[in-house]
Formats: structure tokens, C-alpha cells, sequence
């Protein structure tokens, strides 16, 4: 294992997209994105890059420990940092390429690609494209102007604690109880998991039931994002996108069912804390959203689900299960294995949580693995 790790702030321009995908008018005229490189001290050919749609992974738990078993490691923002709001997928692919792009350039012949929690699915999508580029637009008509030099192919796939997609998240995620998109309180007892008539336990008939209108619910607001761009690109000169609140997206029964798709979780919270207050909370999941932005993350019509994109790809893939999850269950790691199936490795962390907080034996653990991997 090597010894000290010598950590440099790296900046990479990237390419514009479209208007007010950020606040700052400095980042609109000249885009670019962040990153942090942890370098062992012994030269290596081979570098990670852990990286995820909105979250700031400069400071990610896996940075120094790769480092120090030899393995150089970048943890990587998009454009996108803290703005689920505008993010679009199709163009936060184009910033994985810029990095990718960079390291190719400081002379690492090996590129590992790390998905944790939503990264996953974000990876898997750039790496589909990376091997084959057929995306021109985004769901909302809009064009990227992808190039396949844009978009350099990494050499494997490393999946932790990764979910599905946000798109299935959301599906599974969403409120079905709400009867009005405008009103926070509006609730048909029903479809209300927080209704203790209804459990936990919750019967499957009432899970048939919730599940069906939470698929209805998320495909309603598809159409409408598509009706109001309809209305609003019909007007001469007029606006391209109007933002937008989705209330209650975290009422997922498995957090107080522990029956549904079995794990160590902890039963009675989410990753962020308890069900009910985070599912009224005023910053949560999708909360915040614009039109284009919800059709590429959010929506069925998303190209982001992570285990159809894996499918398309070629490269050897590690998967690691953290076996207490609350947000990534044993369905969702037997769907990726089934995309990568014949090249795909697996590795369970007992008790693991979504985030390994306070849990640096699993750290290690998982670094071991990723490390042996990129070898």
C-alpha cells in the first residue's frame, strides 16, 4: 500500500450549453468544472474517477484510501454541482468526457469510471455513449451536439451503493397520495402510506395499488412538462423552460416495511433521516425542477437508467452491495448484474450503509476491491 497522497485541485474547461445553466455569469461565459485528484507517491498509469450528476465529490471517502493502494483517483463535479434544477443528462455525459479527456492527457493509460449512489447510473449512460454515440437531443427536443471525440471510453466500471436512475427513483420514490400538484396538503387517505390504516405492514393489494399510482403520477407530470414546453415554444420569442415545485417524493413504503425487498436496513428513516418529514420537506429529492430538466432525470422518457445503459457496454464492471441500504436494494443489484452479465465481479459489504458513514473498515474494504479491480 503506498504511503503519502498528494491531493491537486484540477479545473477543466468545458463546452456551453444552454442559457442560465448556471447563476454565475463568470461560469456562463467561460463553463467549466472542478475536480480533485488524489496521487499516490509512486507513479501509476491507472486513475478512478468517481463522479455524480449534482453532488460535490472533491472531498469523496474513496480518494485518499485508492490513492494510497496505488490507485490515483479523481473525484469530479459537472456543471451541474447543487442544481438538480437544470440538470440534463445528455450534457452532464459531455463533462465526464472533459475529464476523462484530461486524464488521458496527463498520461494515465487506465481509466476506471466510479458510480456511487446516483453516479451509477450516470457512468453507465456515458459509458453506452462513449462505445457507440447515438444521442443528438434531449427529451426535450433540444440539441447537445454529442461528439464521439467528446467522449473518450473508460476501461471498467466500478458501482457502489448505486441506485438505478433517477428517473427510477422517482417511480418508486413519488407520493401517489397527492390529489393536487399545487397544494402540498391535499391527500387521499387511501394511497397514504403515513396512514396507519393502511400499515405497515402494508397488504400486497395496497401495494399493487400504490405502486400504480405512483407510476401514473410521475407519467401525469411528464405529459404536462411536455404540454407547458408545447405552449411555451409555440410563442413567438417566448421562454424555453419554466422551472417548477414537485411536492412529496419520499414515500417509499420499504422504509417502514422491512418485509419489502429484505436488507439490513434500518428500518423507520431514509438516507437523509425520517420518512415523513422528508417527504414534506421543503429541499428534497426532485424537489426543485424545470421542464427539460425533469424530462431528461426525472420522467420515464429519461435515457438515464442505469442498467439499460451498462447492457450496451463492453468493459468488465465491480459491483458492490452495501447490504444496508435504504435506498439500493437486492432488486436493484440483481438488475445489474443481469446487464453486465458475464463480466461483471461482486463484493457485499456487510452492514454497509448508503453513504459508509462511520464505517471506515468498509472503506477500506471497498477500496481493496476497486483497487484489485483496476489492476
Amino acid at each position: 500500500m503506498a504511503g503519502s497522497v498528494k491531493l491537486e485541485s484540477v479545473t477543466i474547461d468545458v463546452a456551453p450549453g444552454a442559457a442560465h445553466e448556471s447563476q454565475s455569469g463568470l461560469q456562463s461565459m467561460r463553463p467549466r468544472i472542478w475536480g480533485a485528484l488524489a496521487r499516490p507517491d509512486t507513479p501509476t498509469r491507472t486513475c478512478a474517477v468517481v463522479v455524480h450528476p449534482t453532488s460535490n465529490f472533491m472531498g469523496h471517502y474513496l480518494l485518499e484510501p485508492l490513492a494510497r493502494r496505488g490507485v490515483a483517483a479523481l473525484g469530479l463535479n459537472t456543471r451541474y454541482l447543487g442544481n438538480d434544477a437544470m440538470l440534463v443528462l445528455e450534457r452532464a455525459i459531455q463533462d465526464v468526457g472533459a475529464g476523462v479527456t484530461w486524464l488521458r492527457r496527463q498520461g494515465f493509460e487506465r481509466v476506471i469510471l466510479i458510480g456511487n449512489s446516483g453516479g451509477g447510473a450516470l457512468v453507465s449512460l456515458y459509458q453506452a455513449q462513449a462505445e457507440r454515440l447515438t444521442l443528438t437531443e434531449t427529451p426535450a427536443g433540444d440539441p447537445v451536439d454529442l461528439d464521439a471525440g467528446d467522449l473518450p471510453p473508460a476501461d471498467g466500471i466500478a458501482l457502489c451503493a448505486a441506485h438505478l436512475g433517477r428517473s427510477h427513483l422517482l417511480k418508486m420514490w413519488a407520493d401517489p397520495a397527492v390529489i393536487d400538484e399545487a397544494d402540498l396538503l391535499a391527500t387521499d387517505p387511501a394511497l397514504d402510506m403515513f396512514n396507519e390504516v393502511n400499515g405497515p405492514p402494508y397488504s400486497p393489494e395496497f401495494l399493487r395499488a400504490y405502486r400504480a399510482a405512483q407510476v401514473e403520477r410521475v407519467s401525469g407530470l411528464e405529459r404536462w412538462c411536455r404540454a407547458r414546453l408545447r405552449q411555451l415554444r409555440a410563442c413567438p420569442d417566448g421562454p424555453r423552460d419554466l422551472p417548477f415545485v414537485v411536492h412529496r417524493t419520499l414515500a417509499d413504503p420499504r422504509t417502514l416495511d422491512p418485509a419489502i425487498d429484505p436488507n439490513d436496513r434500518e428500518i423507520g428513516t431514509t438516507v437523509w433521516g425520517e420518512p415523513y418529514a422528508q417527504n414534506f420537506a421543503a429541499n428534497s429529492m426532485g424537489r426543485f425542477t424545470s421542464l427539460t430538466g425533469f424530462l431528461s432525470q426525472w420522467a420515464p422518457c429519461s435515457r438515464g437508467h442505469g442498467p439499460a445503459n451498462l447492457a450496451l457496454t463492453s468493459v468488465p464492471v465491480l459491483l458492490a452491495e452495501h447490504t444496508a441500504d435504504s435506498s439500493v436494494f437486492p432488486p436493484d443489484n440483481e438488475e445489474w448484474t443481469r446487464a453486465a452479465a458475464g463480466r461483471v465481479s461482486t463484493i457485499r459489504l456487510e452492514k454497509g450503509t448508503h453513504y459508509l458513514a462511520g464505517q471506515p473498515h468498509l472503506v477500506a474494504e471497498l477500496a481493496d476491491a476497486i483497487a484489485g479491480f483496476s489492476r
